[in-house]
């Protein structure tokens, strides 16, 4: 880069110019991207008023150079002489708040969040805030989008007059003709909503939510379904009850299920933020009969979402209204058609452990494992795996024993790699959680007896199984019942197994005692160091390297 082999703080803004109007799309980003050296060879004024100007007229450019000076931007404020002078810098975020592409429009929302904080009172009435009411009311729907995420930052920190502009900023563009204006203005709602006295957040907010939230456009409705969480934190029992409630009913009945699945999601946030005093009288009255609706949705994204969240609910209903109003909920989701439905339930079972206890559970969880361990889809497969040992720790050894361990076994020998790749590494976390013993009585054998298997990808996974489990057994099961096994199958037929042979020696080599390396583990490794195939050489040679046998 030019100049940049002298001093940095000598680098000149004339080089930095031209640098800025290359043609290099690279050269162009490496200089913004050395702007605070830059800013700081020129001192604090030359930074005011030559560098901040230039950067102002000159940002036409590439997204990823501009995503950069925004991002720069927010951590300027020192450069340019402290927060005495940081509005400064508001001119070139506000160009950045408008152009088209939407992650540099956030990310100068976010510098601007940023430095805000950084404005003094007075600054933030006399600077700050005439840039949020013109994005606010700009021609184009970008800087109107922008607006949206400034409002909360400089709400509480201006005069009576100036917040009651601000709420009107607010409400013009909840109603705003652009959908994404509207979204925009949606998604931070509950953000805004916070800041807010609350007289304002009954005569302002609620009017808005209920708007927003029937909005003709379901990404405006969903969003501000998502802000319904925030509000009801915000308000006392019987204004929830009258001015929140009837709007997430109507969510949880809405035509797009892309607003059910975001009311659904929201269910157990929700009834966590609703005032402890009659928490249980809200859910079981207007949220529960909602909820059983949602259960039998018609579209499976929607049970989806509910299933992720329902078993949280549990913990805040308690144990009684759990078995009796939740629990056959929970048991018509475990017989779910929709895989995904399933597996949300079993992964959250955690949540109604701790309040019932498992074995209510249980009977009924097992067909929905077992349905799901066989799975036609392999990522099914596979998700089921990844919650084996949660599951197993749940519901106990001697249910897994009784119940699951012939599925965890079966999966060793699956088509499909990734499943007897999963399914060796649930056997090394069910070991790490039951005990060496409980493996040597339980796993081992079964993993040994596969070495003899017609299939010789199934006598490959015996060796990867050894290779996980050895560390997690210990060295005597090693020594005694594996290393055997590994030798023997040093003879195999197929090529693939034998060099697998040799990388297993050397995986469980510093798990063996220094005699049965020597006088066991060595001879072998020697004799596939000349077998005829080149791979089964190569790995047995690796092998005496690393062990240090030669």
């Amino acid at each position: 880069m030019a100049g940049a082999d002298g001093d940095d703080s000598l680098y000149p803004i004339a080089v930095l110019i031209d640098e800025l109007r290359n043609e290099d799309v690279q050269l162009r980003l490496n200089s913004i991207k050395k702007l605070s050296t830059i800013a700081l060879a020129l001192g604090v004024e030359r930074t005011r008023t030559e560098l901040l100007p230039f950067l102002t007229d000159t940002i036409y450019d590439e997204d990823e150079v501009l995503l950069a000076l925004a991002e720069q931007l927010g951590n300027f404020t020192m450069l340019v002489g402290g927060p005495e002078y940081v509005h400064c810098l508001l001119p070139p975020l506000e160009s950045l708040a408008t152009v088209e592409e939407t992650v540099v429009r956030d990310k100068a929302v976010e510098s601007l969040r940023k430095i805000s904080q950084e404005h003094s009172p007075v600054d933030l009435e006399v600077h700050f805030e005439p840039l949020v009411k013109r994005l606010a009311s700009g021609d184009w729907f970008t800087s109107r989008t922008s607006a949206c995420g400034l409002f909360s930052v400089c709400y509480p920190r201006v005069s009576s007059t100036v917040k009651a502009e601000i709420r009107q900023h607010f409400r013009t563009l909840c109603s705003d003709d652009t959908p994404m204006v509207r979204r925009a203005a949606a998604s931070k709602l509950g953000e805004f909503a916070k800041v807010l006295e609350l007289e304002y957040v009954k005569s302002d907010i609620i009017s808005l939510f209920t708007a927003l939230a029937s909005d003709e456009q379901d990404s405006v409705r969903l969003l501000a379904v998502e802000a319904c969480v925030s509000i009801a934190t915000l308000l006392p029992q019987e204004d929830l009850e009258t001015l929140v409630m009837p709007t997430l009913r109507q969510a949880a009945e809405d035509k797009s299920w892309r607003v059910r699945a975001a009311a659904a999601n929201k269910v157990k946030e929700f009834c966590e933020n609703l005032p402890e005093d009659n928490r249980e009288q809200i859910i079981m009255t207007h949220i529960l009969p909602c909820v059983k609706e949602l259960v039998s949705d018609t579209n499976q994204h929607v049970k989806s979402a509910l299933a992720s969240v329902i078993m949280g609910l549990s913990t805040i209903l308690g144990k009684d209204n759990t078995i009796e109003h939740l629990l056959p909920l929970f048991l018509a989701q475990l017989k779910d058609e929709c895989p995904e439905v399933r597996l949300n339930i079993i992964s959250n079972l955690d949540c109604v452990n701790e309040v019932i206890g498992i074995r209510q559970l249980s009977q009924s969880l097992l067909p929905a494992i077992v349905e799901l361990a066989e799975d036609a889809k392999w990522r099914v497969r596979l998700a089921i795996i990844e919650y084996m040992p949660l599951l197993a720790g749940q519901l106990g050894v001697e249910f897994f024993d009784e119940k699951l361990n012939t599925l965890c076994m079966a999966w060793l020998i699956d088509h499909v790699y990734a499943i007897r790749e999963a399914a060796t590494c649930n056997l090394m976390k069910l070991v790490e959680k039951f005990g060496a013993e409980w493996a040597q009585n339980t796993i081992v054998p079964k993993v040994l007896g596969m070495a003899n298997d017609p299939n010789y990808l199934h006598r490959m996974t015996t060796l990867f199984c050894i290779n996980a489990l050895s560390k997690a057994c210990g060295q005597e099961i090693t020594t005694k019942q594996m290393l055997p096994v590994v030798l023997k199958m040093s003879n195999d037929q197929v090529a693939n197994v034998r060099f697998n042979v040799a990388k297993s020696l050397q995986k469980i080599g510093p798990i063996l005692d220094s005699n049965a390396l020597q006088t066991e583990v060595k001879p072998v490794l020697e004799k596939l160091a000349s077998d005829t195939d080149m791979d089964v050489k190569y790995f047995a040679q690796e092998a005496i390297s690393v062990l240090a046998l030669a």
